[in-house]
């Protein structure tokens, strides 16, 4: 796939010059993690001090609800550990980590969820989120919505209210935004799945 594949909407607020910048770090890789599949490698933008700038600017400027409607950033695992927490400093709100199930020693509220080849659990430590706390979920990528919404339903387990999910990637014609129902959300860029 080429990178005129990849659609920049959501990086509009930071200019054209920096979106493309930002965008010709993102490498296509064909048949990773199987055949039949293009793994969107984003890694070469962290390593770039200029692109990890413009992406931190973006993610800011295309939050999806404003700031103040919000107290707490959620970060999926594994990648939106490393936008939550920076996204959640800059705007001066605290970060739950949505783990992995079986990676956290305190008690914790756990949620499965399918995959198109069984089923995973996400887990978040009792008590990080409070009752009636809003929060913005961030990850790095979204396909077909299944780990985004099992962050919503922990969120909710613990009394939070989702208001709105902030992603890097959006894959097209999965259908995971979709999956998310009328909540606020936003991507930085778009790519055919």
């Amino acid at each position: 796939m080429a990178q005129s594949d990849i659609a920049v909407a959501g990086l509009g607020k930071v200019g054209d010059e920096d979106a493309e910048y930002l965008v010709s770090l993102i490498r296509s890789i064909p048949g990773f993690p199987k055949e039949g599949i293009v793994f969107r490698d984003f890694m070469p933008v962290l390593a770039d001090a200029r692109a990890l700038g413009i992406l931190m600017n973006a993610l800011e400027a295309a939050l999806p609800v404003d700031a103040d409607s919000f107290d707490l950033v959620a970060g999926l695992e594994a990648r939106g550990f490393l936008f939550g927490p920076a996204l959640a400093v800059r705007l001066g709100k605290g970060f739950v980590a949505v783990r992995k199930a079986g990676k956290l020693p305190p008690e914790t509220v756990k949620q499965s969820y399918d995959l198109e080849y069984g089923q995973a659990t996400v887990e978040i430590e009792t008590g990080s989120v409070h009752e009636g706390a809003r929060v913005l979920i961030v990850d790095d990528l979204i396909a077909t919505g299944g780990t985004a919404n099992a962050a919503r339903s922990l969120v909710e387990k613990c009394g939070g209210k989702v208001v709105g999910f902030s992603f890097v990637m959006e894959l097209l014609g999965i259908h995971g935004i979709e999956s998310l129902g009328d909540c606020p959300t936003s991507s930085l860029v778009t790519m055919p799945a």
